[in-house]
């Protein structure tokens, strides 16, 4: 159990994007103070906030100003700087800790420790500038180039086929150590959020299906169809993995279901996720509410789905046309979060729908050119 911190203390969130935003939100109902740290002015999460410090992410002064005005310190993204992260450890609570991010942020070190739990994984290869010989690199491939941090949404990818396009990709790979991940045929892309309350209580949301576009997340179905097979692998992994790492706050765990029915764990994101979007509307509690009630030492009633849910990441312009088309969907519960400019592929808003009939009216929106 964790030391409770009630309302009105102040929640600091190191990192102002939509995620920063939502926990936000949560954490002003429920009648907590937040700041946030982040380099744009008026980002996201700064709009909902008291108060936002306008520095880089490792700007130990302005990290440190922001421990001290806040009672809890968490974080809306991975690439956090670890090492000012540690040394303002003395000065707030840092329920989530150092050892979750140190896990979550390298590839490489989350993939091991993945394999030392015995969590199956993709297959990988550990990549730099003295490549492995051809023989072990064609074993592995097609397969995925991925720098080990700071990468997401596809950035910091490349799609290696084969030997001359892994020597082609050496940018990510020549300073650093990169992961050659091989591309695994599965039937199904799925994740789930997990979390443990101030009870010490795991709590898991509903495993979700999500569908992918150039590496980033177009839109995701809740609940996911799956084998009660693959659903009690889910909760093993899940439940080992908010154990082991003696979980604060949410951790998203991304997920392939392969035609045997096999679970293979992609990816973990040491905070609320794309995929949970859905939950604001769609559960009786949140991912969002479920992760400050985790860090402040709340408890967290059971997790209940109210109703099966559709959520549609709006990326780019779709974000204008969706703004357009309001007026033909009361159903769409819309998110708009406030970012200033408007860049292809970038995460913008989202709408979540509830029910079947909704489900099915809206499914196929992003390529239904008739709104």
């Amino acid at each position: 159990m964790i030391k409770t911190i009630l309302p009105p203390a102040t929640i600091g969130i190191i990192g102002g994007g939509q995620l920063g935003q939502m926990l936000a939100q949560s954490a002003k109902a429920m009648g907590y103070k937040v700041g946030v740290l982040d380099p744009t002015p008026a980002s996201p999460a700064g709009q909902v906030s008291d108060f936002e410090i306008n520095a880089p992410y490792d700007d130990l002064a302005a990290l440190t100003d922001l421990a001290k005005r806040s009672d809890v310190l968490t974080y809306e993204f991975e690439n956090v700087d670890l090492a000012a992260l540690t040394q303002v450890l003395p000065f707030t609570e840092i329920p989530q800790g150092t050892e979750l991010l140190r896990v979550t942020r390298n590839r490489i070190t989350e993939k091991t420790f993945l394999h030392e739990l015995g969590i199956p994984t993709v297959n990988f290869l550990v990549i730099d500038e003295h490549l492995p010989s051809e023989a072990v690199i064609k074993a592995i491939l097609p397969g995925i180039l991925k720098t080990t941090t700071g990468g997401y949404d596809g950035h910091g990818q490349r799609d290696i086929a084969n030997v001359d396009d892994l020597q082609a990709a050496s940018d990510l790979y020549a300073a650093v150590p990169a992961i050659l991940e091989q591309r695994t045929s599965f039937i199904k892309e799925v994740s789930v959020m997990v979390t443990r309350d101030g009870n010490d209580e795991v709590h898991i949301w509903p495993v979700v299906e999500n569908f992918h576009a150039q590496h980033v997340l177009q839109k995701t179905l809740a609940p996911a169809l799956v084998a009660p097979s693959v659903q009690m692998q889910i909760d093993t992994i899940a439940t080992k993995l908010a154990n082991k790492l003696d979980l604060r706050g949410v951790l998203g765990i991304e997920m392939f279901v392969t035609a045997d029915q096999q679970v293979l764990v992609n990816e973990l994101a040491p905070r609320p996720h794309n995929s949970g979007h859905y939950s604001i509307e769609a559960m009786n509690v949140s991912q969002f509410e479920g992760h400050i009630r985790s860090i402040v030492g709340l408890p967290i009633q059971p997790l209940e789905l109210m109703k099966p849910a559709l959520m549609i990441n709006l990326l780019g312009t779709q974000l204008t046309r969706a703004r357009l088309a309001l007026h033909a969907h009361p159903e769409w519960h819309f998110h708009d979060y406030g970012k200033g400019e408007i860049r292809p592929m970038r995460k913008l808003g989202h709408f979540t729908v509830l029910g079947e009939i909704a489900i099915s009216k809206n499914i196929d929106w992003l390529t239904d050119k008739g709104e």
